[in-house]
């Protein structure tokens, strides 16, 4: 029988089964699953399950690959809803890889781990074939409740923010030393808040004064900043938050290089599956699902019909979205869209 649980370190070669990947205060972005760990439920659980299930509706795909574990709701009820699947699962953060193993131990033979960011997907040994591939973007409840993370002001802490705090700069790092370019596009791009500007002078002014080192010092620089204009539902700091984390972990610029290399792996009718939160998100998803079925990538995108080639189906055009039942248990899914595709 193979072993419940495979994990290698990414440096090891032959035999191996295993790598591993690469709100704030309760703030906007991405919820993740936690299953019962953590007393969430997944978002767009059954939506999701539907559409892995779309490439092989008999018994369910033979090999799933979730690129995002988290706290493996998701990728528990894959193996609760295929019991023929064998699953590999992806995550970047060392607090992920005990939550694998516990899950493996219920599933024995059925759970590879991989300690990696999902940016690296192409480099990976994984083979091809898999019959459903899931994302699901963003980060996780766990990061915002270990304090100590540094994501959230709900506590005081080190402003943080990485997935993999073994690796990277620091959010504090980020904010002392980034390019104005580059905070910038946190700040207005990604942040999307309307007085970025004044957000971003505040930042510039508190270099070297300590203000950008911890969480609750940079929560309130951002609160004198950004002030309370206008009809604000969230902390003023929660968009900065969410838009320093996306540059901290290059979220954007991964997930561009994932979804290619996530779509090689499938097998002829299998099933990429991408749940997202943020805005920006959804459009590099979009595009590159409509570019994929052979149509236009969006409004603008004037290039001859000839010229386009389709390797894939749309399961729907639109994004499937949380049912209001859902959002009232969970009001993190609100934000939350699916996308799928089949490869031809």
């Amino acid at each position: 029988m193979p072993p419940a649980f495979a994990f290698a370190l990414p440096f090891l070669t032959g035999g191996v089964t295993l790598f591993r990947r690469d709100d704030p205060a309760e703030g906007v972005g991405a919820p993740d699953d936690l299953g019962a760990a953590g007393g969430h439920v997944p978002v767009l659980l059954e939506e999701t399950l539907a559409a892995l299930a779309e490439g092989a509706p008999l018994g369910g795909p033979a090999k799933a690959l979730d690129c995002t574990f988290g706290g493996g709701g998701h990728s528990r009820a894959i193996l609760e809803r295929f019991p023929a699947c064998a699953l590999t699962a992806i995550d970047t953060d060392p607090d992920a890889a005990p939550r694998a193993e516990a899950l493996a131990a219920e599933f024995p033979g059925r759970v590879t781990f991989i300690d990696a960011n999902f940016g690296s997907l192409a480099k990976l040994p994984l083979g091809t074939g898999f019959g459903a591939i899931l994302f699901d973007l963003g980060v996780s409840s766990f990061h915002f409740d270990k304090g100590e993370r540094g994501f959230s002001f709900r506590s005081d802490a080190p402003l943080d923010m990485r997935m993999n705090p073994r690796e990277g700069m620091s959010a504090a790092e980020f904010l002392e030393k980034a390019s104005d370019e580059d905070l910038v596009k946190a700040l207005r791009d990604y942040a999307e808040e309307p007085r970025w500007k004044a957000a971003h002078r505040a930042i510039l002014a508190a270099r070297g004064t300590g203000r950008l080192s911890r969480t609750l010092s940079f929560a309130e620089l951002v609160a004198e900043a950004v002030g309370t204009h206008g009809p604000r539902r969230i902390h003023p700091a929660t968009r900065i938050f969410q838009g320093v984390r996306i540059a901290v972990n290059r979220e954007m610029e991964v997930l561009e290089a994932a979804l290619p290399a996530a779509f090689d792996l499938l097998a002829p009718g299998g099933v990429l599956a991408v749940i997202s939160f943020h805005s920006l998100e959804d459009r590099i998803v979009k595009r590159f699902m409509r570019r994929l079925a052979g149509m236009p990538e969006d409004r603008f995108d004037n290039s001859p019909q000839q010229s386009r080639v389709k390797r894939a189906e749309l399961h729907q055009t639109k994004p499937v979205t949380a049912s209001p039942e859902e959002e009232e248990r969970n009001p993190r899914a609100r934000s939350a869209k699916l996308r799928a595709l089949t490869r031809l």
